[in-house]
């Protein structure tokens, strides 16, 4: 469709105002909306009805898409209702200011749907990143109003007209419409790359067939793939002359392995970890002075969550180098245990079954293996028992479990069931320390 005049299109409305064709107009522009979002609608609650009957009750990017989908449906029906007119030789000025509208509606919320599934897949969308929406919006209706006015070819001529020079030659110069695509088309295929990633990162996540180490590493790797695939068919389309990249590999050598290498030693360690599943997400390691579950593991640092929430960025070189206790490599199960002095004389062929029973049937302790209490240490105080236990979430603590089966043993030293060691005292060198303390009272 060509750029619009504003002088002839505001002769043309006023003129279509007098014509018996102005109804058609509005009634098409008007059908085409109403029937583009009925239509976006009931096909949006077919799809979450089926989604939901196969079990699937997550819907993340269907009202974003269906966002997309309602005004390019709507371009598209104008488009037939202008040719129809045209057919039955009836104005079309209206339905032509309608169409670059509504493309622009395409345009906007498309780009939003890509930069949300990109940079902000878990909702939480930041004070730049809604700025950054809100002037990408506002560059799209400008262009939509110098199409409108008529503007457009005036911009292009300037465009294809004005050459930049760079360098030291004369004949190095490049125009400013050819700078101006090559920026477009590089923004353009590297949002669909890393929204690509993004998609086919949920969808490797998803196989629960695959290890999660192999998972993430796989998603890192495509996720790379798709984002250098992308800079060089961008760049490859702009002109340029993929074979200086050679240069900038060479001075990018250089700058690894005398200043980079350390981030380098992090990226290689990330997929090293990945590859050979020594840590998965979920595992409660212990790394120098840090303990917690790995929430994520990303090609230059993991998260490490403590138990009491704080979050922990470990760099991957770290677990590398240095020993890692892994409490869930191979079994996830861990053994927790609470000690206790009981006196001597007590009967330990019936306090340790009682001790190890008030273990059995607290929540999160394992039935296999089960609790058991062995004799640590003759103390002084009287006999040193060690009740152990195991529980398989290690993740979620031990301090829970080991209060409430405390507890249970509070009870039996309240109905003296069980009688607890207590320190003996040499009644002599007490009488002495009385009687000095008294002696220097009265001094």
């Amino acid at each position: 469709m060509a750029p619009l005049q504003l002088s002839s299109l505001i002769d043309n409305l006023l003129d279509d105002l007098s014509r018996p064709g102005m109804p058609w107009q509005v009634g098409s522009v008007a059908a085409s909306i109403l029937i583009g979002w009925l239509c976006t609608g009931l096909l949006q609650a077919w799809w979450r009805r089926r989604r939901t009957a196969r079990g699937i009750t997550r819907h993340e990017g269907v009202a974003s898409l269906a966002r997309v989908a309602a005004p390019l449906l709507v371009v598209g029906l104008l488009y037939l209702s202008a040719w129809l007119l045209d057919m039955n030789r009836f104005h079309t000025n209206i339905v032509k200011v309608a169409i670059p509208v509504f493309w622009s509606l395409v345009v906007i919320r498309a780009a939003f749907f890509l930069l949300r599934r990109v940079f902000a897949r878990h909702g939480q969308l930041g004070e730049a990143f809604v700025t950054f929406e809100k002037v990408f919006a506002l560059i799209v209706w400008a262009a939509v109003a110098l199409y409108i006015t008529g503007k457009w070819p005036d911009i292009i001529h300037y465009l294809y007209s004005t050459t930049l020079q760079y360098g030291p030659k004369t004949s190095n110069k490049v125009l400013l419409g050819d700078v101006l695509e090559a920026v477009i088309s590089i923004a353009v295929l590297l949002m669909l790359a890393l929204w690509a990633g993004a998609a086919l990162e949920e969808r490797l996540m998803g196989v629960q067939a695959l290890h999660s180490s192999l998972r993430v590493a796989l998603a890192r790797v495509s996720r790379a793939v798709l984002i250098v695939g992308a800079v060089l068919l961008s760049l490859s389309q702009a002109g340029l002359d993929l074979t200086v990249l050679s240069v900038f590999g060479g001075a990018l050598g250089v700058g690894l392995g005398l200043g980079l290498q350390r981030i380098a030693s992090n990226y290689v360690s990330g997929f090293i970890i990945l590859l050979e599943r020594s840590l998965s997400i979920g595992d409660m390691i212990s790394v120098d002075k840090y303990t917690g579950k790995v929430t994520q593991i990303n090609t230059r640092y993991t998260v490490l969550q403590g138990l009491d929430g704080v979050e922990t960025v470990l760099p991957n070189e770290m677990l590398i180098s240095g020993p890692v206790l892994n409490q869930t490599l191979s079994m996830r199960a861990v053994r927790a245990s609470t000690k206790l002095m009981v006196a001597y004389g007590s009967d330990l062929d019936e306090v340790m079954p009682l001790l190890a029973a008030q273990a059995v049937g607290i929540p999160r302790v394992l039935a296999t293996p089960a609790p058991g209490v062995s004799l640590s240490r003759f103390a002084p105080e009287g006999y040193e028992l060690d009740l152990g236990f195991w529980i398989g979430d290690p993740e979620n603590g031990q301090g829970g479990v080991v209060a409430a089966i405390n507890k249970k043993i509070y009870d039996l030293v309240q109905s003296g069931q069980i009688k607890l060691g207590i320190p003996s005292l040499d009644t002599r060198l007490l009488d002495a320390h009385i009687a000095s303390v008294v002696a220097r009272i009265h001094n």
